[in-house]
């Protein structure tokens, strides 16, 4: 079954400006891009995954063609996660993918083994809810538009509604490596904390933390 990963990124200048109460922009910067590392690093080793789907408009991601399995496609309008989202399933779908996971660039605790059993579930619907129970923080989908994401704030029931609808089995799987994201100065301190209580992985985000003078 062919599988596609995707990553909707914003651009690293305005991304998490949540966490602006915290950190300066530049900190911030650096932040994103050493989580989008980590993340692709992690997708990189998930032998289940034929591409990797970069959406975004932010020109440092022209770097990543580097890589045969990434493919950066440019959002011109940067209208939120679910646009950009769209944008790489409508791409997956023209290219002839079965399936296609989409998780955030900011969750730099994925691991691959966890991926593989994600991808392994029988369900074709798997909704991944955020920490809080009320988000979504992955989606794997089968076929690839079985129905559009919605992501943001209740998006988690509004994922169950939609799944329901198509008549398809589904499921909701809080994948231990994918409840965490970083949005908030909150989501910061449980990321760093998680990374603390673990040895190995995130490297470059470990080292972002360190410069903010944050455990990891």
């Amino acid at each position: 079954m062919r599988t596609a990963a995707i990553l909707p990124v914003k651009s690293f200048g305005s991304a998490k400006q949540r966490l602006g109460e915290l950190i300066e922009q530049d900190a911030r910067s650096r932040l994103m891009r050493a989580m989008l590392a980590d993340v692709l690093e992690a997708l990189a080793a998930v032998p289940e995954l034929e591409q990797v789907l970069v959406v975004t408009a932010n020109p440092l991601a022209a770097e990543l063609d580097g890589d045969p399995r990434v493919k950066v496609l440019h959002d011109d309008r940067e209208d939120g996660q679910s646009v950009a989202a769209l944008i790489g399933v409508a791409h997956a779908r023209a290219a002839g993918f079965d399936r296609v996971l989409l998780v955030p660039g900011d969750a730099p605790l994925l691991d691959s083994s966890e991926l593989s059993a994600l991808l392994a579930r029988p369900e074709p619907l798997v909704i991944v809810p955020d920490r809080h129970g009320t988000g979504t923080n992955g989606l794997l989908l089968c076929p690839v538009d079985a129905f559009a994401p919605s992501f943001g704030p209740g998006s988690l029931a509004r994922h169950e509604a939609a799944a329901a609808e198509t008549g398809l089995p589904w499921t909701v799987d809080p994948l231990p490596c994918l409840v965490l994201d970083v949005d908030t100065p909150d989501d910061l301190e449980a990321t760093a904390a998680a990374l603390e209580a673990r040895s190995g992985g995130a490297s470059a985000t470990r080292a972002a933390l360190r410069r903010l003078s944050l455990p990891a």
